[in-house]
């Protein structure tokens, strides 16, 4: 990401932007709560170029395959870094760019029902490609699962649950004091995926259904994805032709105030034009990608 020189006002993890139209700098003070101001939108990923695309790398590989949620996931990630203003947050009344793009999300230690889970966080960027993304998500992943060691963020709040209650709601006022100033030490937040760009969430993987997820006041987070169970589907041809294929859908969820409707619509159609060209994730993440709106 762009090198800057800080100035007063900007914040450890992103610099605010002064220079906008009025209404964007009023909105946040109009709409000071990013939870009550989301947008949702849902979207269906037709499975075959994926699914042809995924036996091309997996041919001959017996662990760590490529999977629906690393493919998807790297495309969001190419589609922050070619529109940049999916990857701003608004905290304490004003709109920042944040400083890196990043992934997190939960992960479940073992597949049974008392088993913890733990969470990660990776980076993307510019540099970043299909292959390199792989790389870093599934060493995060194995090192998420170790049942030895604690993420960063769960270490913290084991620690801070243990507290007295009234102790810990003065803990909690200190820490939303912080948050509101982004001025929470790294420790406590350094794999809290509420400080991603983008959290993603793969219920498909223990066999629920898409749907909506709230953001959080929490945070920084303006973009929860989740991605649902793969189902059937029929769509129709111009001639009224059916065409019955599988498809994973989408659910996404935004802060509407860091961009505007036909932004968002863009930002749709680029991922909808990586993910039937999945090929097209194995270029750096910087490469510019051709796409139509409306189709």
């Amino acid at each position: 990401m762009e090198e800057r020189k800080k100035h007063r006002g900007d914040r450890k993890d992103g610099w605010w932007l002064r220079d906008l139209p009025a209404m964007h700098q009023f909105m946040p003070h109009l709409y000071p709560n990013r939870a009550d101001n989301e947008a949702f939108i849902s979207m269906d990923i037709d499975l075959r170029p994926l699914d042809a695309y995924l036996a091309k790398k997996n041919q001959g590989r017996t662990e760590d395959k490529y999977t629906y949620f690393h493919i998807i996931s790297a495309a969001i990630g190419k589609a922050f870094v070619l529109r940049p203003k999916m990857n701003r947050f608004i905290a304490y009344n004003r709109l920042y760019e944040r400083k890196y793009i990043s992934v997190a999300f939960v992960v479940k230690k073992k597949f049974e029902d008392k088993s913890e889970e733990g969470l990660a966080f990776l980076k993307y960027d510019e540099n970043s490609t299909v292959d390199s993304f792989h790389e870093d998500l599934v060493k995060t992943i194995h090192q998420t699962r170790r049942t030895d060691v604690k993420d960063a963020s769960s270490g913290v709040m084991d620690m801070l649950v243990k507290l007295p209650r009234p102790l810990l709601r003065l803990v909690m006022h200190i820490l939303f004091f912080l948050d509101r100033h982004g001025k929470v030490p790294q420790g406590i937040i350094a794999t809290d995926p509420n400080y991603s760009s983008i959290f993603i969430s793969n219920l498909g993987s223990i066999g629920l259904e898409c749907g909506y997820h709230h953001l959080t006041n929490w945070g920084t987070n303006s973009c929860f994805v989740v991605i649902g169970k793969k189902h059937m589907t029929v769509t129709y041809d111009q001639d009224g032709t059916p065409d019955p294929h599988m498809v994973v859908p989408l659910g996404i969820t935004l802060d509407e105030r860091i961009a505007d409707g036909y932004y968002y619509s863009g930002t749709v159609a680029l991922v909808r034009e990586l993910l039937e060209h999945p090929e097209l994730l194995e270029n750096s993440a910087g490469t510019p990608v051709e796409y139509a709106i409306h189709r």
